[in-house]
């Protein structure tokens, strides 16, 4: 399912990165890395402010649907 499914403060494992190269390139930079743990901390309309890798981070609706968890 995508990362704007995701229920609040569960724990998910990221199953895939999806899109063209550039996006996956950019989410692979920020720390969406396939096998990472990630959490989603907020989410309003789609968007979505989460912890990974000791980090929080906050990415827009269309870059949350491009990771599947």
């Amino acid at each position: 399912m995508p990362l704007t499914f995701a229920g609040l403060n569960e724990d998910h494992i990221i199953q895939s990165i999806n899109g063209n190269t550039e996006t996956k390139r950019f989410l692979e930079k920020l720390g969406f890395i396939q096998g990472t743990k990630v959490s989603v901390v907020s989410s309003i309309n789609g968007n979505v402010i989460v912890n990974i890798k000791d980090s929080r981070i906050a990415i827009d609706a269309q870059m949350a649907r491009h990771i599947m968890v």
